[in-house]
């Protein structure tokens, strides 16, 4: 074992002896259900910020964003737009509402909200469990993938056990902290994401600062802001057109705002102060970040241009990149490693726990034992960690040839499914029980089938072309199924919209069951 290989192994160890320490330490404070899954509703202002990066980075944003620079220039750059304002978007618009309801409530999950603001204990917990089990799992066999894409990159370890190891770590510190252990540790990811990035980027772009020449001779649409509104487009990589571009950011703003292992966050703080400056912060921060590595993406296609990198994978460009100019200096090679892995693990342990709480509170609790103590609500979380820990690896051994594909129908199902009754729970009167599960349903079921048909999956049928992302189709589906059920159904009690405080408004003044007094929630309770 050569000297840099050996200066890797001891890095990654450290870092992974950090990662475990701090899952110790935070479990001494897991008393009760909450501290487990929600930190208590006590995380500080720049945990619950650096929480919030953390749980919407993942392989993505490294290796994905660089790769689609690579692959297709500028007008990919509307991605780098998006992402960053979907963690505004759920903060402004999901976030400060939804905190304030769910600590007067109680809610431990976006689940108990569903159920209270639609009327329905039953089929509304049910399906929105099964929406979320799906996304979670899905989005987590494509974040073990990655995890052992990077560590076997790193150690030089063959896939499979480099994926093992991965895991088990990950696994380890979640069973042990909870959300207070992924807080601490997403704290000194993002950290060091930010850090890398802010180093290593400016490097590789210094190796190539005249990439936009290079972009122009291969395309001169490279540079534009979307590529010409032709359908099909002209070749494979002139896909961001824009209405694509219109789509797609509608996708990642709304949907990646609703997705499970992110709106969940926002239960986890009680101090609306926080929602003031926590959007700017989030989307400055991680615009800085994104559209660095984006940039690098420019930069290392100029570089496989001129031949001085071999750039096999798109998804690959980074990484070669940062092994060609870091050649002679191992130690930033081993950060750039490490803050790659920092990326995808920040995402894989949020998912865990999200797909844990799901289990044990929304099923088990809820459903089947609505006695059970926090001590077996706790117990069961932790066993369906491990249970769905060891069942996504062992799918994410052998990744299936249609993984990217499930990963972006996940995404596509968490906009079409629960954007709407989202929105339309917190802001619109009129929306009803049957308006929500009608529109959750054909969401759902409606994004599976025209990504289907947009990959030919049917049998005897063609890949149906689309000149927009399939998601947009499923949430006119979702759309408008809320709105013409809502209408044609009886409305709400005004006693459960007043608790769940819906309207067109952010805070509302007074409530008189969140007065804080016995008689105000027994009132409440009365509903």
């Amino acid at each position: 074992m050569d000297e840099h290989r050996v200066l890797t192994v001891v890095t990654v160890c450290g870092y992974f002896a950090i990662l475990i320490f701090l899952g110790v330490w935070n479990s001494r404070k897991i008393k009760t259900s909450s501290d487990y899954m929600l930190a208590g509703r006590g995380l500080k202002f720049w945990s619950f910020v650096l929480l919030l990066m953390g749980s919407a980075a993942s392989g993505m944003t490294i290796l994905g964003v660089s790769g689609l620079g690579y692959t297709a220039g500028w007008p990919t750059f509307w991605e780098q737009l998006a992402v960053p304002l979907s963690c505004s978007f759920c903060l402004i618009f999901f976030g400060a509402k939804l905190s304030r309801i769910a600590s007067n409530r109680e809610y431990q999950t976006i689940e108990d909200y569903f159920c209270e603001r639609y009327e329905s204990e039953g089929s509304m917990r049910l399906l929105s469990s099964i929406t979320v089990g799906f996304v979670s799992i899905v989005y987590l066999i494509g974040q073990f993938t990655a995890v052992g894409f990077i560590l076997s990159w790193m150690l030089g370890l063959p896939y499979q056990w480099a994926l093992i190891i991965g895991a088990l770590i990950t696994m380890s510190y979640v069973l042990l902290g909870g959300l207070r252990a992924i807080a601490s540790i997403a704290s000194l990811q993002v950290i060091l994401m930010l850090i890398g990035v802010l180093i290593i980027c400016p490097l590789i772009i210094s190796k190539a600062p005249d990439f936009n020449s290079v972009l122009a001779k291969l395309d001169p649409n490279m540079l534009k802001a979307a590529y010409p509104q032709e359908f099909p487009p002209a070749n494979a990589h002139s896909f961001m057109t824009p209405f694509f571009a219109l789509s797609l950011c509608m996708l990642l703003i709304m949907g990646l705002a609703s997705a499970p292992h992110i709106i969940n966050n926002v239960l986890a703080v009680n101090q609306k102060k926080y929602f003031k400056w926590a959007p700017l912060i989030v989307f400055v921060a991680y615009f800085v970040m994104m559209a660095l590595i984006k940039t690098s993406g420019f930069a290392a296609r100029a570089l496989a241009e001129r031949g001085i990198i071999e750039v096999e994978r798109a998804d690959r460009a980074f990484i070669q990149a940062v092994e060609f100019i870091f050649r002679d200096m191992p130690f930033v090679s081993i950060l750039a490693g490490t803050v790659v892995l920092a990326a995808v693990m920040t995402t894989t342990d949020r998912l865990m726990l999200t797909i844990g709480n799901c289990i044990s509170w929304d099923i088990y609790k809820k459903f089947i034992h609505r006695t059970a103590s926090d001590q077996l609500v706790n117990l069961i979380n932790r066993a369906t960690v491990f249970v769905t820990t060891v069942l996504a690896v062992v799918v994410a051994l052998y990744p299936p040839k249609l993984l990217a594909f499930l990963i972006w129908a996940a995404v596509g199902v968490m906009f079409s499914a629960f954007t709407v009754p989202l929105l339309g729970g917190l802001y619109w009167k009129r929306g009803t029980r049957e308006g929500c599960i009608t529109a959750m349903a054909a969401g759902f079921i409606s994004a599976l089938v025209f990504a289907a048909m947009g990959k030919g999956l049917f049998p005897g049928i063609n890949p149906v072309p689309m000149p927009v992302h399939f998601s947009l189709f499923s949430f006119g589906v979702s759309l408008v199924s809320y709105v013409l059920v809502s209408l044609a159904t009886k409305k709400p009690n005004d006693k459960v919209l007043e608790i769940t405080e819906t309207g067109l408004f952010i805070e509302q003044k007074t409530c008189k069951y969140h007065s804080g007094t016995n008689e105000s929630k027994q009132q409440a309770e009365a509903i």
